[in-house]
């Protein structure tokens, strides 16, 4: 029974940068122990902002993807051959049995083929991630994750990349179009996703089937 409890919670694999959380590290120059009820070490300094910059901070990331794609192909090819030969009495065969026969020959082939494929995917929504890595020249690495429950299925948003700090505006945010390395997952599990995924037996003759 455990083994089939543990299938029904299990959790998509992911390509999202790892980890997907970060513990802040202790800023040294924000130690201090002075007793005082006030603790620098317990507040971003005064004229400092709130934009991400170390490793454990948080910014929000707007996802606005909307990408399409179309390719369409069309090809034909026609080919037609005709030849035609004679036997005469100049050819010097024995006997009259062949003289006057006309052999003709011809072919044809005709190929045609049209292809046509389009693809449009649109995916909006926000999420908050954590940095997790600081690059040597400024950039950061971010990566969280958002799940949601409802009912018995459990829904899986991920998001990860590389963030120019730079391009982080006042209210410490960024849109998706401006991250590097994008990595952007929705997934989901429960009795839904595995009714929509093909047996792992089916899969297996899928592979090695030669039709």
């Amino acid at each position: 029974m455990s083994v089939l409890l543990v299938a029904c919670t299990t959790v998509p694999p992911t390509n999202v940068h790892q980890p997907m959380t970060m513990r802040p590290l202790p800023r040294p120059d924000l130690q201090s122990s002075n007793g005082a009820i006030f603790q620098a070490a317990a507040a971003r300094p005064l004229f400092e902002d709130r934009r991400a910059r170390n490793l454990g901070d948080t910014m929000t990331i707007k996802i606005t993807e909307n990408t399409a794609a179309s390719t369409k192909s069309n090809n034909k090819l026609d080919r037609s051959q005709k030849n035609t030969s004679s036997i005469s009495a100049m050819a010097g065969l024995p006997g009259q049995t062949l003289l006057g026969t006309n052999l003709q020959a011809s072919g044809s082939s005709a190929f045609e083929g049209k292809g046509e494929a389009a693809n449009n995917n649109v995916f909006t929504g926000t999420i908050t991630v954590t940095v997790i890595d600081v690059y040597p020249n400024g950039n950061l690495l971010v990566s969280g994750e958002k799940q949601l429950a409802i009912g018995n299925e459990q829904e899986f948003i991920r998001v990860s990349g590389v963030v120019n700090p730079a391009f982080v505006d006042f209210s410490n945010s960024i849109d998706s179009s401006k991250v590097a390395d994008a990595r952007i997952e929705y997934k989901n599990s429960g009795q839904i996703g595995e009714g929509m995924m093909m047996g792992w037996l089916a899969r297996f003759f899928l592979s090695v089937l030669p039709f």
